[in-house]
């Protein structure tokens, strides 16, 4: 018995970190092998050549969703004060404190998200976190606030995944993901903003992660509407100056590219977006 068809999208995130990001997802966007992307307006490898090449995949490519990488955490400065983020565990822990002056938040996620617009000439298409920041409490409202205001089309991305929870348990970062998705869903609810059904695309980042036999299971779950989070890129000196995640990128990239990746696509009967 024939699957029935699902659409799904496949988000390769951090466009904008460094030029071997960008060439890697620009390669796969016109390829057609992915259909999204997550722009970092921070990082000063998304200059005015990686944000026209990117408008012109889209223009070539328009059903291709791009979007803002709200990035909040360290080794990036602050749109907004040029003061330095702070890791991602001790963002976390403010947030969960309450410690973030909200004020700081607003001002910082709408500089972003304007400077998007500016830059791309529209609002994007849909917003999520670098390391999942938009998820976090305090910050979720600025997010969700400001998109409902500044980019009411926009989806965002919640990261709560399909499946048991049962099964989700052995992924300990899937299932802090699934917890603050919760939350999340229901305050994007009242916002009237839309997300993606479930998610997937979580793992350990081990030097030995075999990304091809774990693509596959992504999807096995995953339902009409759901999201693949991904990070393709070849290793360049910006990369490994800005971000631990190097080698699987390419690793990442490859599968994309080869031919079993397309035929995963067609035997679990799913397309697209």
């Amino acid at each position: 018995m024939t699957a029935p068809l699902r659409t799904i999208r496949i988000c390769a995130d951090d466009y904008g970190i460094a030029p071997g990001v960008n060439r890697a997802i620009l390669d796969l966007l016109d390829a057609g092998h992915i259909d999204a992307t997550s722009v970092m307006m921070l990082p000063k490898s998304l200059d005015a050549d990686a944000v026209v090449a990117l408008a012109a995949v889209k223009q070539r490519r328009p059903t291709i969703s791009v979007g803002l990488h709200l990035t909040l955490t360290a080794p990036f400065r602050a749109m907004t004060t040029g003061q330095p983020f702070k890791p991602i565990k001790d963002t976390l822990v403010a947030a969960l404190m309450r410690r973030h002056d909200r004020a700081v938040l607003d001002a910082e996620v709408r500089a972003q998200l304007a400077a998007f617009t500016e830059r791309f000439g529209q609002p994007p298409d849909h917003v999520d976190g670098h390391q999942h920041v938009h998820l976090f409490p305090q910050v979720r409202d600025a997010v969700l606030a400001a998109i409902a205001e500044a980019a009411p089309s926009a989806t965002v991305r919640q990261c709560g995944r399909a499946g048991s929870w049962a099964a989700r348990i052995a992924d300990r970062k899937g299932l802090v993901l699934d917890l603050l998705s919760i939350a999340f869903r229901r305050r994007a609810v009242r916002h009237g903003i839309a997300t993606n059904t479930a998610f997937a695309g979580t793992y350990d980042f081990d030097a030995d992660a075999d990304f091809g036999a774990l693509f596959p299971r992504f999807l096995d779950s995953l339902p009409d509407g759901g999201l693949v989070m991904c990070h393709p890129g070849f290793v360049d000196a910006e990369l490994q100056r800005l971000d631990p995640l190097t080698g699987l990128r390419e690793r990442e990239y490859a599968y994309f590219m080869a031919e079993a990746f397309p035929r995963t696509l067609a035997d679990k009967n799913i397309v697209l977006a």
